[in-house]
């Protein structure tokens, strides 16, 4: 098994460069028998991981079943949003299960928070260089 992988940075808007880079992590994403290529922001400011409401439905969510709802705050407070995990694949590590609040947001972007996104890999920023590089949490760590 890997034990850790660096990214590059995305460019957001080319006119701007570097001063528009994020940290966007390629990832697939799979809900029952449905998957889907994404890329998520990785934000150490979000309590918790988001995804769009687009998203979901393309992976065959229905909303109306997602019983339990999520308190979003910030930009999303005023978006009703429910509790949605999926299974997702990042390159050569062990699929994981992150929860989600799924966003009735059309335009949230797909965002990897602390919950529970940062309980699962162990994220380095490299931001001078535009990298960040991540890692799996070992299983039976204590953290």
């Amino acid at each position: 098994m890997v034990d850790k992988v660096r990214f590059a940075f995305a460019e957001i808007d080319p006119q701007l460069g570097a001063l528009s880079t994020l940290p966007y992590l390629p990832l697939t994403l799979t809900y029952r028998n449905c998957s889907l290529s994404a890329s998520g922001l990785l934000d150490t400011g979000s309590s918790v991981n988001v995804l769009p409401y687009e998203m979901g439905l393309r992976l065959g969510a229905i909303w109306e079943r997602q019983t339990l709802s999520v308190p979003l705050g910030g930009n999303l407070a005023r978006f009703e949003a429910r509790a949605l995990v999926l299974r997702a694949n990042i390159e050569r590590f062990p699929p994981v299960d992150l929860a989600f609040a799924w966003t009735k947001d059309r335009n949230a972007p797909l965002i990897l928070g602390h919950m529970n996104f940062f309980l699962e890999f162990d994220v380095c920023f490299y931001r001078a260089e535009l990298l960040f590089e991540i890692s799996p949490k070992r299983r039976g760590e204590q953290r």
